[in-house]
C-alpha cells in the first residue's frame, strides 16, 4: 500500500511575517504616541487627551470583533464554493469561518489611516504659548545633533543604573502590577471566553465573538473616558493616579474570581464526558 501523504502547507509563514510586520508598525504608536501628546498639551488637558487616546484604541478591537462576527458566519472558501455546496452550518464543530477576510480588510484600513502620519509636523508649539521665532529654531539644530550623537554613547553606559532606578521607583512599579492585574484577567476572557459560550450555551462562533465585544468593550471605553475626566477636573497627580488605578484593578480582579462560583453543568460530549454508547 502506498503511503498517504500528511497535508501540509507553508502558507503559515506568510501569517506570521504578516503579523510581525504588523506589530513592528503598531508598537510605536502607543508610546511615542503618548510622548507627542505629553510634550505638546498642558499638564491639566493631557490625562484627558490620553484617555481619548485609550478610549480609541478599545473601539478599534470592538469593531475588529463585530467584523470577526461578521467573517465567521462566511465559510472559508467563500467565493469559490457555492452556498447550495455547503451541508454544515455555523453552529457545527466542523465549521471555519473566512478568517482571512478580516485580515485583508484590516491591513487595507492600515494602509489608508497611516497615510496622515506623513503630514504630522515633527514639532508642535505647546498649547498656551506663541511660537518661536524660525532663526532661534535654526540656531539650535545643530549643537542638538551633536548633543544627540554624544547622548547616544552616554546613554548606553547609563541603561543599567537608569533601570536599577526605576526599579526603585514606586509609581512605575504601580503601574506595572496593574499592567499584570489588568492582562491576566482580560487575556483570560478572551482566550477561553468563546469556546466557553460555544459549549454551554450552543452559541456560533460568530454569535460569541459579537457578544463579548457588546458586552465588555463598550464598558471600557466609558472607564478610559470617565477616569480622563475625573483626573482633568479634580487634577489628581501622578502618584495619586497610580494608587486610584492599583485599588480599582485589584478590585476588578477579585471580583473576576466570581466565574468560579458561576458553573454551568458540563455539556455531554461523545468520548470525552460519556462513552459512546
Amino acid at each position: 500500500t502506498e503511503c498517504e501523504k500528511e497535508p501540509g502547507s507553508l502558507l503559515w509563514i506568510f501569517v506570521m511575517v504578516g503579523n510581525i510586520v504588523r506589530g513592528m508598525g503598531e508598537t510605536p504608536i502607543m508610546p511615542l504616541g503618548i510622548s507627542y501628546l505629553e510634550d505638546f498639551a498642558k499638564a491639566e488637558n493631557s490625562p484627558f487627551y490620553l484617555a481619548c487616546l485609550h478610549t480609541a484604541t478599545v473601539v478599534g478591537p470592538f469593531l475588529g470583533l463585530l467584523l470577526a462576527s461578521f467573517c465567521a458566519e462566511l465559510f472559508v472558501d467563500v467565493g469559490s464554493v457555492g452556498a447550495d455546496e455547503i451541508t454544515i452550518t455555523a453552529t457545527d464543530a466542523r465549521w471555519v469561518g473566512a478568517w482571512w477576510l478580516g485580515i485583508l480588510i484590516c491591513a487595507l484600513l492600515n494602509l489608508l489611516v497611516g497615510i496622515p502620519f506623513w503630514f504630522l509636523p515633527k514639532s508642535l508649539v505647546k498649547e498656551g504659548e506663541t511660537n518661536e521665532p524660525e532663526e532661534t529654531s535654526e540656531k539650535s539644530v545643530a549643537p542638538l545633533q551633536e548633543n544627540d550623537k554624544n547622548g547616544t554613547k552616554q546613554t548606553m553606559y547609563d541603561f543599567i543604573p537608569f533601570l536599577k532606578a526605576l526599579f526603585h521607583n514606586p509609581v512605575y512599579m504601580l503601574f506595572i502590577c496593574i499592567t499584570v492585574l489588568q492582562f491576566s484577567a482580560f487575556d483570560g476572557m478572551i482566550s477561553f471566553m468563546p469556546k466557553y459560550l460555544e459549549q454551554q450555551f450552543g452559541k456560533s462562533a460568530s454569535d460569541a465573538i459579537f457578544l463579548i465585544g457588546v458586552y465588555n468593550l463598550p464598558v471600557l471605553c466609558v472607564g478610559y473616558f470617565s477616569g480622563g475626566l475625573f483626573m482633568k477636573k479634580f487634577k489628581i497627580n501622578i502618584y495619586q493616579a497610580a494608587n486610584i488605578a492599583f485599588w480599582v484593578s485589584l478590585l476588578e480582579y477579585l471580583l473576576y474570581f466570581a466565574a468560579y462560583w458561576t458553573v454551568c453543568d458540563t455539556s455531554p460530549v461523545a468520548g470525552l464526558t460519556v462513552s459512546y454508547q
